[in-house]
């Protein structure tokens, strides 16, 4: 069940017009009033005698009374629906609900003699409409701060009494929606997207790219937006606004967003904060290849969102928004659509209340920023090993949520898994199918050999993994693994502890890519496409300044 209040209003009778009227698509039926302030109010719906002019004057009673005092946007307008698979409810349940609503939003506190008047409007099965005019009997205005927060509350409750779909609750981290003027734009211009959405991909993907400010602006100007950067008089930035060069207001004028409206973690304050982080000190330099690097760390993060504080937890989970939102760079054409649905969706998990210690994933961090200035790589099961390990995280990142009760978190990530999923099996069917055809051709001593070490380390597994379609691409990574050099007992055993199978669609499969993580055996000469190339718009940058970035 959701409450919708919308901004106060000065129009009583506007209001009521739409109540009763007809609806924009003919969807409102026998509207009529389940209850009243007083039960008395006159009812257009049902009394023939009754008129829309004679409940807007009652309504708007106090008001006049109150003359000058009484606010200009007087108008209270609530709207609360049930779930779609809920029961029709019927008048009277209504009715206690409209009031428990009231009650708790202090706009008519129970018993209260000089409570605001209101009527509750029912014109459809699933909803009703509360309307209140805000002055109350001693010509006061009523005590209704946080209203939205305090009815969500009582609609909890409700839920639970009522024996209603307990409808995911949010915790105001979300990106601001789009509003309805922002989608009727987009649909007069014929775009698919919204300028605020289109804009928020930008400059997300410009932080996932970026290794300093600098040049996380001169990607968001070189990706098509324009760029406002303001500054304070010491010189140091204080913030950013951006647009679209074709969105424009009725001035013909940009039409222009700060950061933290397009969502919160988007402020030039939090961005500064999470590049900071990218910084290298000279004893955490490596030469290891940026992909491998990023496959290992990746690899590491259900380890930590179990194990470590929940604001380290939250860095990770920050830093797997930024690898989906950088692989759609670097990834093969096929894989794109798959990917940046991921990313999309898994904008909503990245977020909580817990404040992210970014400290603790800047390894992370700066492996995902190093894979866009390295060659894509050629090999596909490089590629798939990188996914795989970032399903089995988005799969962590699911529970890691759902036990702190982000339910919107938990769901994206349950959603971005199944995008991630469709990418994972498009780019592992070559490499595993190569992987497989090795596995049986291997010599038959030295495939019981690998049967025997399976048994040996894993022997609550073994009988699963043997089942399974990918046991001989899993049995010829092994035979290479010790040809060269490497225990394969011993990465058996490495490659279960701590991190969970049980989510695995095939555990074979997940110990295969593992142990290529672990190994770094991504040398399989397959016929697949290399990745894509870089965006020309993500091209690391240098760090000189913009001449063509407006700023004041």
């Amino acid at each position: 069940m959701i409450a919708n209040i919308v901004k106060p209003g000065h129009k009583t009778r506007g209001v009521l017009n739409y109540l009763y009227g007809p609806g924009r698509a003919n969807e409102h039926t026998d509207p009529h009033l389940v209850a009243s302030w007083d039960d008395f109010a006159p009812d257009p719906g049902r009394d023939p005698g009754a008129t829309l002019a004679q409940l807007a004057d009652v309504l708007d009673l106090r008001v006049k009374q109150a003359g000058h005092k009484a606010p200009r946007n007087h108008v209270w307008h609530c709207s609360i629906r049930a779930a779609p698979e809920d029961r029709h409810m019927s008048d009277d349940e209504w009715a206690v609900i409209a009031r428990r609503v009231l009650n708790a939003t202090g706009i008519a506190p129970a018993g209260d003699p000089d409570a605001c008047r209101w009527v509750a409007v029912r014109h459809a099965d699933d909803h009703i409409h509360i309307v209140a005019t805000k002055v109350r009997g001693d010509l006061r205005t009523p005590r209704n701060w946080n209203d939205f927060l305090r009815a969500d509350k009582e609609l909890v409750a409700i839920e639970k009494e009522y024996g209603l779909r307990q409808v995911p609750r949010g915790d105001r981290t979300a990106a601001r929606r789009p509003t309805r003027a922002e989608q009727e734009k987009a649909r007069r211009t014929g775009t698919a997207r919204t300028s605020r959405e289109h804009l928020r991909t930008i400059v997300r993907t410009a932080v996932s790219a970026a290794t300093t400010t600098e040049e996380f602006f001169r990607l968001v100007e070189g990706a098509g937006a324009l760029i406002d950067v303001q500054y304070f008089p010491s010189g140091d930035v204080r913030g950013y606004k951006v647009a679209l060069d074709d969105d424009t207001n009725a001035q013909g004028e940009p039409v222009w967003f700060s950061g933290s409206t397009l969502a919160p973690d988007l402020s030039y304050p939090k961005i500064a904060s999470r590049l900071t982080a990218t910084e290298t000190t000279p004893a955490e330099r490596t030469d290891a290849p940026a992909w491998r690097r990023l496959s290992i760390a990746i690899d590491q993060t259900p380890d930590h969102l179990t194990h470590d504080e929940d604001e380290a937890g939250q860095a990770h989970i920050t830093v797997l928004a930024e690898t989906l939102d950088a692989l759609p760079l670097v990834a093969p054409a096929g894989l794109q659509p798959q990917l940046v649905q991921a990313a999309a969706v898994f904008e909503r998990a990245a977020r909580s209340r817990i404040r992210a210690q970014h400290q603790a994933a800047r390894a992370t961090r700066r492996a995902v920023k190093a894979i866009l200035r390295e060659p894509a790589p050629k090999d596909g099961a490089l590629l798939a090993a990188v996914l795989d390990a970032l399903l089995l995280a988005v799969i962590a990142t699911q529970r890691w949520h759902r036990t702190r009760d982000h339910t919107q978190q938990a769901e994206a990530a349950c959603q971005t898994a199944a995008h991630l999923r469709a990418a994972y099996q498009a780019q592992a069917a070559e490499p595993l199918a190569v992987l497989r055809q090795r596995g049986t051709r291997l010599a038959e001593s030295l495939r019981r050999r690998q049967e025997f070490t399976l048994r040996r380390a894993l022997p609550e597994l073994a009988e699963q993994v043997l089942a399974e379609p990918g046991w001989p691409a899993l049995a010829a990574t092994l035979a290479r693994a010790e040809d060269a050099g490497h225990k394969p007992a011993a990465l058996l055993t490495e490659a279960t502890a701590r991190r969970e199978t049980d989510t695995a669609t095939s555990v074979s499969e997940v110990l295969t890519w593992r142990l290529h993580r672990l190994t770094d055996l991504t040398a399989i000469t397959t016929t697949s496409r290399a990745p894509a190339p870089q965006s020309a718009a993500y091209r690391p940058t240098n760090t000189a300044t913009s001449q063509q970035r407006r700023t004041r």
